[in-house]
C-alpha cells in the first residue's frame, strides 16, 4: 500500500520558506493540489515562478479576516480542502523576568491565534465534506522547554493542548488533527548551522539518531498524517527529533 495525495487540495501555512517551502514542494510531488500560504509577497512569487504550489496566497494569519478570505479563494477554485498544514511560527527570547509583554503577544498572536484561526476558517468546509486532516506544527519546546525561550514553549504547549480538544470535538465527521514537535532542524530561526564545533557537537550528543534533522523529516511526517494509512491517529503528538533526550545523555552510545 502506498500513501496516495493525488488531487487532494492541501493547505500549507508560512510555505514561502524554510520547513514550510520543503513541505508544500513535498506535496506538490506526491501529486497534491498545493495552496501555499505566507504573508512574504516575495517568497510566494518564488514558488509560484518554480510552479511548487497551486495557489498561492499572501496572507497573515493573525488577521481573521484574510484567513477567511483566503479559504473562501480555495473554496472557489477547488470546492473542498483536504488537509491543512499549520507551519507558521515565529520565535521570542529573553528572560521572562524583563521580557516584553507586546512581543509575547505576538508570538501567541502567530503561534497560537494563528492556527486558531486558520481551523476556525476551514473546519466548515471539512464538516460539509464529512472529513479532513488538520496538522499542527508544535515544538520539542512544548515537551521541554529551553531557558530564555519561554514565549516560544508556551505557545507550542498550547498548540498541543488546542490539537487535543480539536481532535476530539471534530472526530465525529472524520476530521483527525494531530501535532508534530520537530527537534533539532536548522533553520533561519534556530542558527543551528552558525554553531562552533564543540557546541554543535554537544547539541547533536542530546540525539539519539547523531545528525542535525532535515526540512524532508518533517515533510514526510507531514505526508503520513495527511493520508489514509494514520486514519485512526488523531490527538497526538508525534515526537520528530531524533529521539532528543530519549534517554539522558544519548551521546553516551557513541562516546562508548
Amino acid at each position: 500500500m502506498q500513501i496516495d495525495l493525488s488531487g487532494r487540495v492541501v493547505l500549507v501555512t508560512g510555505a514561502g520558506r524554510g520547513i514550510g517551502r520543503t513541505i508544500a514542494q513535498t506535496f506538490h510531488r506526491e501529486g497534491a493540489r498545493v495552496v501555499a500560504l505566507d504573508r512574504d509577497a516575495g517568497a510566494l512569487a518564488a514558488l509560484r515562478e518554480e510552479s511548487l504550489a497551486d495557489l498561492v496566497l499572501e496572507c497573515d494569519i493573525t488577521d481573521p479576516v484574510q484567513v477567511r478570505e483566503a479559504i473562501a479563494r480555495v473554496d472557489e477554485q477547488f470546492g473542498r480542502l483536504d488537509v491543512l498544514i499549520n507551519n507558521a511560527g515565529i520565535n521570542a527570547e529573553g528572560p521572562l523576568e524583563s521580557f516584553d509583554p507586546a512581543l509575547w503577544d505576538q508570538v501567541f498572536a502567530v503561534n497560537v491565534r494563528g492556527v486558531l484561526n486558520t481551523c476556525q476558517a476551514v473546519i466548515p468546509l471539512m464538516k460539509r465534506q464529512r472529513g479532513g486532516r488538520i496538522i499542527n506544527a508544535a515544538s520539542f519546546a512544548a515537551i521541554i522547554p529551553s531557558v530564555d525561550a519561554a514565549a516560544y514553549g508556551a505557545s507550542k504547549a498550547a498548540v498541543v493542548q488546542m490539537t487535543r480538544v480539536l481532535a476530539s470535538e471534530l472526530g465525529p465527521w472524520g476530521i483527525t488533527v494531530n501535532a508534530y514537535a520537530p527537534g533539532m532542524i536548522p533553520t533561519a530561526m534556530n542558527g543551528f548551522s552558525a554553531l562552533e564545533d564543540a557546541a554543535a557537537s554537544a547539541k547533536l550528543d542530546q540525539l539519539s539518531i547523531r545528525r542535525w534533522g532535515l526540512p524532508e523529516d518533517v515533510a514526510n511526517l507531514c505526508l503520513f498524517l495527511a493520508g489514509d494509512l494514520s486514519g485512526y491517529i488523531t490527538g497526538a503528538l508525534l515526537d520528530v527529533s531524533g529521539g532528543k533526550f530519549a534517554t539522558q545523555d544519548p551521546g553516551a552510545a557513541a562516546r562508548g
